[in-house]
């Protein structure tokens, strides 16, 4: 009987052990400092307390093209929450404003953005920048990386896992 207890005891350790040690810990957001359109700067240190969506695009990505609408809807929901919606391209201002005529975002877009991509990009064995348009980086309150994701038709689970967020602040709030 004394040789079950140690045996159960010592099989809660290690599968407490084992759940502890796969837990990951989240990723603090790399910091970045950077010019909008409209010539605003714009400091992601600075949007701690608020949820952010960094959303990797390109003009020439057809995938990138197509999501806008819904992007743009997902903006306009949280429009009066505390969620801030930053597009990020590495592509020069005048080209960025002439695909803005065209497909415009109801979000603040950040041209010339390469130092930004290299801060968070993953990289092949070779250390090769590796990321898939559109991707998405969605950063939580503490100004960690809750979720990073690329390719078409996202928003549902971005979706989701902003609205959990906002109503975990609301919870610690209240």
């Amino acid at each position: 009987m004394k040789s079950l207890r140690i045996i159960l005891c010592l099989a809660f350790i290690l599968a407490f052990a084992a759940f502890a040690f796969g837990q990951k810990n989240k990723q603090l957001a790399e910091n970045f400092s950077a010019a909008t359109m409209d010539g605003q700067t714009v400091e992601l240190e600075s949007l701690k307390g608020k949820v952010v969506l960094i959303t990797f695009w390109s003009t020439k990505c057809p995938i990138c093209d197509s999501e806008i609408p819904k992007l743009n809807q997902m903006a306009t929901k949280y429009k009066s929450k505390d969620v801030v919606f930053l597009g990020l391209t590495t592509e020069n201002p005048t080209r960025v404003e002439s695909f803005l005529k065209i497909r415009p975002f109801n979000f603040e877009i950040i041209p010339s953005s390469f130092g930004v991509l290299l801060k968070y990009a993953d990289r092949d064995r070779a250390g090769n920048v590796n990321m898939g348009f559109p991707a998405y980086f969605l950063i939580n309150q503490a100004g960690e990386i809750e979720m990073k994701d690329s390719g078409w038709d996202k928003t549902e689970k971005l979706n989701l896992q902003i609205n959990r967020l906002l109503t975990t602040q609301q919870s610690k709030v209240e």
